[in-house]
């Protein structure tokens, strides 16, 4: 997922996912029961980090330009001919169309790269080359460098959320369209609301009838295509999610890395290179390469991963929870239409009536959540 999908431990979008320089003090811990890796801050600090002014570097202090440039959310080159939007506001709604359409149009990227790529390696290689560029990225911001402990940690969530659940989705996208696909990975927030259950948390009886009317759109989902292949394919999917979830709940319980990046960075090399291990040991291997499923796995692993994970982290930083995670709902419409548009899928009334109360229980769980915390 591109995912969905990202990353960190508490800074979201992560999705993307997917953007920054993010200030070096520990965030805030979140109680990430529900929301997705990486989670959003809390409310006051959402809220301190909206009201901050924007410090611009003067043009008069070149050695204060340098530093800078050197610490941007984007750190792209002087003669590079793309340039940032000059406003807070700007660079907010580029994070938000990145994040939209790259984790919306991953789910077609990966199912052109299954053409050559097993899904296990897939995964793997996409997120272990994707996290050593953020490492890099990382690396030149100067950041605080965790502890061993701490590259420990970000080896088990990053296995979670990125090793086996990206692996299990494109296991089951062998079988399953793109945009059932992107509409089951939707409901990582009503997985995450099962795991906080069985973990101890008490839960309203609002977010038990959102995880019920999630299960109803998984049903419709699959409403008219009783093949094995594709209930296969949709269970594995749905483990994806369910890792996800997982993950997310284990990042709010384990010490990570505090610099938002570079915990990004290992947890998605770490998750990728375990993938790698497993689906190498498993027998896994690319027999031969097709110039389609190398461009998309390059698409993935440079814009799905690197890119739309920093735009996200961005997002986690620099806006609220709400719009932070409204990936969550337009990521599957984008795939959906996306499917339709270029693979030609059809999309059917039971598609569109499971989308449909799948986005809305999800829009339920969230804000079940946030009332718990006190953010509405």
């Amino acid at each position: 997922m591109s995912t969905s999908l990202p990353p960190s431990q508490s800074p979201v979008s992560s999705s993307s996912a997917s953007q920054f320089v993010p200030p070096q003090q520990p965030p805030a811990q979140p109680s990430a029961d529900v929301l997705p890796f990486p989670q959003p801050p809390s409310d006051a600090q959402a809220r301190a980090e909206s009201q901050s002014p924007v410090e611009l570097p003067s043009v008069t202090q070149p050695q204060a330009l340098a530093d800078a440039s050197a610490r941007r959310p984007f750190n792209l080159p002087n003669h590079f001919p793309f340039r940032l939007p000059a406003t807070r506001s700007g660079r907010v709604a580029l994070a938000l169309c990145v994040v939209y359409l790259v984790w919306g149009s991953t789910y077609m990227a990966v199912h052109l790269s299954l053409e050559s790529f097993p899904p296990l390696m897939l995964s793997g290689l996409r997120n272990l080359f994707a996290g050593i560029g953020l490492f890099i990225f990382a690396a030149r911001r100067d950041p605080v460098w965790p502890t061993f402990a701490e590259v420990r940690n970000a080896a088990a969530v990053g296995t979670l959320l990125v090793g086996l659940s990206s692996g299990m989705l494109a296991f089951g996208m062998r079988t399953v369209e793109t945009g059932t696909a992107a509409v089951m990975v939707a409901t990582v927030p009503l997985f995450a609301t099962v795991i906080a259950a069985i973990a101890g948390r008490k839960v309203a009886q609002g977010e038990w009838v959102a995880v019920g009317l999630g299960l109803v759109g998984i049903a419709l989902l699959n409403h008219g295509d009783p093949s094995s292949g594709s209930t296969a394919g949709s269970l594995a999917i749905l483990c994806g999610a369910i890792f996800w979830a997982g993950g997310s709940f284990l990042a709010s319980r384990l010490k990570l890395p505090s610099d938002l990046l570079v915990s990004t960075a290992l947890q998605i090399s770490l998750g990728g290179a375990m993938a790698t291990m497993v689906a190498w040991v498993s027998g896994e291997r690319i027999v031969s390469m097709g110039f389609t499923p190398f461009l998309a796995y390059l698409y993935l692993m440079l814009v799905g991963s690197m890119a739309a994970y920093v735009a996200y982290a961005y997002l986690i930083r620099h806006t609220s929870p709400i719009i932070a995670s409204s990936c969550m709902y337009v990521n599957p419409v984008v795939a959906v239409v996306i499917g339709a548009l270029f693979l030609g899928e059809v999309i059917t009334k039971w598609t569109v009536m499971a989308t449909l109360i799948i986005l809305a229980s999800v829009g339920l769980s969230f804000w079940f959540d946030y009332k718990r915390r006190g953010l509405v």
